[in-house]
């Protein structure tokens, strides 16, 4: 197994790894919409939030030798259904490969974000 860390994604708020690669298939943990740069959550925004949490995903499938085009699986957090139609206006920018995926709404995200997007992929 692989571990998976860059600096252009936010460090892991836990005892936990940005994700591993295991037999060619990366998978990632949650990524949430902190910027990592400023280590802060820049948007109050659903839409806002979505744009971060799919730029931190792009920073670990590429340190993970992965793409967009390479992931298999999504598991999306959602801590309002209500923002479902625009968190999916976002997501469809990113995923166009269109991979299976999950949807569920949850009492509380972490930092009290609106969204987390946790994938698998396919990798180096």
């Amino acid at each position: 197994m692989k571990v998976v860390a860059t600096e252009r994604a936010p460090k892991a708020l836990g005892p936990y790894s940005q994700g591993y690669i295991h037999n060619g298939i990366f998978y990632s943990a949650g990524q949430i919409p902190i910027n990592p740069e400023t280590d802060q959550i820049e948007s109050d925004t659903i839409e806002g939030q979505t744009e971060q949490v799919c730029k931190n995903i792009a920073a670990v499938l590429e340190a993970a030798g992965s793409s967009y085009d390479k992931v298999i699986k999504t598991t999306c957090f959602l801590a309002d259904m209500g923002d479902f139609a625009a968190f999916n206006e976002v997501y469809a920018k990113y995923f166009t490969s269109k991979p299976a995926r999950s949807c569920v709404a949850v009492k509380t995200l972490p930092k009290n974000v609106k969204c987390e997007v946790e994938l698998i992929a396919a990798a180096e």
